[in-house]
């Protein structure tokens, strides 16, 4: 499992940092064209058409490979019967595996929230405040699609630019970083001491 996982992490670091440029290409075009689509129609068209045009390509490649063995009198049968062939279940310990693992993520999630939400630490529930007002922001300008269109731009240009001016960047992160902690810091000097953080957390 963990073999699959990292298998899996290495190949989209890979796509994301551009080391194969027609697969990176390819992705990036599809997935653009996908959340444009969804901007323009609904998921309901989008999905339809989608699966119509797979319709179409199969059924007319299944119509020509028929004439063309027609035509020629051979008996090669089924173009798509390797395919048609393959076992595509899923095996239930690989379900249970990814369930299992999907509920230690949610479990941890839902811990988190709960201690951002009945304010378990003032200074974090404080900053998801701030988070959430930012976004109300962003909401004002951008629905859903556009935000995640220039998610899916970003995802594909940060990486490279990242690689290629790592040093400068990290420099910047750390300075604002310690800017961050510095305000931070200074906040929770002037909250009461009830809700301040202990040292040793």
């Amino acid at each position: 499992m963990q073999c699959v996982c990292a298998g899996t992490t290495h190949q989209v670091k890979d796509l994301l940092h551009w080391r194969d440029p027609k697969k990176s290409g390819v992705v990036f075009g599809v997935s653009m064209l996908l959340l444009l689509s969804l901007a323009a129609f609904s998921v309901i068209s989008v999905v339809s058409y989608l699966l119509l045009a797979l319709l179409c390509v199969t059924i007319t490649f299944r119509i020509y490979k028929s004439v063309v063995q027609a035509v020629q009198k051979s008996s090669d049968g089924h173009p798509f019967k390797s395919l048609i062939e393959k076992d595509v279940s899923i095996p239930p310990e690989n379900f249970r595996k990814h369930v299992d693992t999907s509920l230690t993520y949610i479990n941890r999630a839902l811990k988190y929230m709960s201690r951002l939400f009945l304010v378990e630490d003032l200074v974090d529930s404080l900053k998801l405040a701030v988070v959430m007002w930012l976004l109300t922001y962003v909401g004002a300008v951008f629905n859903g699609i556009t935000i995640l269109i220039l998610a899916d731009i970003l995802l594909f240009a940060v990486p490279p630019v990242y690689e290629k001016n790592k040093t400068q960047i990290d420099q910047y992160v750390d300075l604002a970083r310690s800017q961050i902690n510095t305000t931070i810091a200074k906040l929770q000097e002037k909250l009461p001491g009830a809700v301040k953080r202990s040292k040793a957390e």
